[in-house]
């Protein structure tokens, strides 16, 4: 699930100068925010980067009235799960953060609540929609909804194959494992897809 994206160096260097440029400015993590992982590393990872691109994991940020900063997200680990950000930072050195803001924070609030429902539902390695499991995406998909229940996030067709058209060998292990084919072309979403959503922007904030 991954598209061509630039080094990690490079873009270390450049999270480090939106750290800066934040405290100089003042922004801030706010509850609504959505947390993009660049990859750390490890078997899935790489699948999903040959895919998709360099961004493998999203998470949604909450900031409570204490100041303590948490995050809820969906990994094969803990499932759908809220836990401290220090600790998702903690668990993944080396990798690349990216913080994204909806231009319009209305109703927000909501959708974290909304993503606090899943709490303790597995991890879904299928990657099928519909099935009480969520990946990291669907995760967000589901819980940024519109008052009319409507996807703030769009769907498109996963794709599974490396950028030469190969499928690798870890997804082939993996549904082969679960019987079932590969889910190429089901209705889905990505981390990397929806990084460049028009109703996101790039906030330069520290997370650290």
């Amino acid at each position: 699930m991954r598209s061509n994206f630039l080094p990690a160096l490079v873009l270390s260097a450049l999270t480090l100068l939106s750290s800066l440029s934040c405290q100089r400015h003042g922004d801030t993590l706010q509850t609504g925010d959505l947390l993009f992982v660049g990859s750390g590393g490890g078997s899935m990872d790489e699948a999903i980067a040959s895919a998709t691109g360099n961004l493998t994991h999203v998470a949604i940020v909450e900031v409570d009235a204490d100041g303590n900063r948490w995050v809820t997200d969906a990994t094969p680990q803990r499932g759908v799960c809220r836990y401290p950000l220090d600790t998702l930072v903690q668990e993944n050195p080396g990798a690349v953060f990216l913080v994204k803001r909806l231009r319009d924070t209305t109703g927000v609030s909501a959708f974290v609540e909304n993503a606090r429902r899943f709490v303790g539902e597995p991890y879904d390695l299928t990657f099928l929609p519909d099935n009480e499991a969520h990946y990291c995406s669907e995760l967000v998909r589901d819980a940024y909804r519109r008052p009319d229940g409507s996807f703030l996030f769009e769907e498109k067709p996963m794709n599974f194959r490396a950028s030469d058209g190969s499928m690798p060998p870890y997804w082939t292990a993996l549904f082969e494992e679960l019987g079932m084919p590969v889910p190429q072309g089901v209705p889905g979403t990505n981390p990397q897809d929806m990084s460049a959503s028009p109703l996101l922007e790039t906030v330069s904030c520290p997370i650290y």
